[in-house]
């Protein structure tokens, strides 16, 4: 795992520009907040193809959909708390029930939102976003990543939702890395337990694998960049391999990416299931890396909570399935 991180924020707005030069359907809306979300790299370039809406998040989705009623293809960013709440709605009737081809960026996802606190920290939307019809979630790990989900967002006809992140983070694939829309990607066999992580979890599960390596368990690593539509296979094949399962993300417990995967385990494969992710509350303003840890999300929670599900686990019953 390369050392140096690349803020996805980042990676977002060089992708966007590299997307515009191939395709001139490309145009970006933004909702006064384009030097955080870094869609001012696109302005920079093609300032005749991008629009200031101002803060007017709802608007802004409303004149993406009908951009995209004449053969446009409208990525919309603004920060993650403000596109699925304050524009709920609009996502909802005038992008996804038309199934229109409009992308949305919910940039500053979950707790890293440079301290800005509760207000500005979105623990809550990819469950919103994953329960409209019609909508894709991706959530990127790094850099390389959300390069590749801006450009199969853009191939793949329909309403989209990308999850990126204000903050560095470490780049986990190389550039040959090949993206696929609703696949998984196993990053290390085993048959002890297996972690599912997705977005910037990814590689701080990454180091908690490793370290649980070391000390004689051996799990097996699943990167969810896809919420939904969700990797059924990989999660059921990983329930039968292990009948263990440790969920991670940079969001809340309830709907997310654990929620997604205790779905499938409910329907198909009764497993053992642990969440790591924001419980019922509201976030804080404070250092990162401090409330990740303080909210036990951090990599030596997740080797904490692995040992302990190891050590107090019972005997399953097979699939059946």
């Amino acid at each position: 795992m390369e050392v140096k991180g690349i803020a996805p924020r980042e990676a977002f707005g060089k992708a966007l520009v590299k997307l515009g030069r191939l395709n001139e359907r490309v145009v970006v809306l933004d909702a006064d907040v384009s030097t955080s979300t870094k869609t001012s790299e696109f302005r920079k370039v093609f300032p005749a193809r991008f629009f200031q809406i101002g803060i007017r998040e709802q608007n802004m989705i409303g004149i993406a959909a009908g951009m995209a009623t004449v053969g446009l293809i409208p990525f919309a960013s603004t920060f993650a708390v403000f596109a699925t709440k304050r524009a709920c709605d609009q996502v909802s009737i005038s992008v996804a029930y038309p199934r229109l081809n409009v992308k949305i960026n919910g940039s500053y996802g979950g707790i890293p939102t440079g301290k800005a606190g509760a207000t500005h920290q979105s623990v809550q939307d990819i469950a919103i976003m994953r329960s409209m019809p019609n909508m894709t979630v991706i959530v990127p790990a790094d850099g390389v990543e959300t390069e590749k989900a801006v450009f199969a967002s853009a191939e793949m006809e329909g309403p989209v939702y990308i999850r990126t992140v204000r903050c560095p983070v470490p780049v986990i694939f190389k550039e040959d890395y090949h993206f696929r829309i609703g696949k998984a990607v196993v990053l290390r066999e085993g048959d002890d337990i297996t972690l599912i992580s997705t977005g910037m979890m990814t590689p701080k599960a990454i180091s908690a694998a490793e370290i649980l390596n070391r000390e004689g368990i051996n799990p097996r690593l699943i990167h969810m960049p896809t919420i939904k539509p969700i990797d059924k296979e990989a999660i059921l094949e990983s329930a039968e391999k292990t009948r263990a399962i440790i969920t991670i993300e940079n969001h809340s417990i309830i709907g997310g990416l654990g929620g997604a995967v205790a779905e499938v385990l409910t329907e198909s494969c009764p497993t053992i299931l642990k969440r790591i992710g924001i419980r019922d509350h509201f976030g804080e303003s404070g250092d990162n890396e401090a409330i990740f840890s303080k909210y036990g999300m951090n990599t030596e929670n997740i080797v904490e909570t692995a040992k302990k599900l190891l050590e107090g686990r019972g005997e399953n019953e097979d699939c059946g399935h």
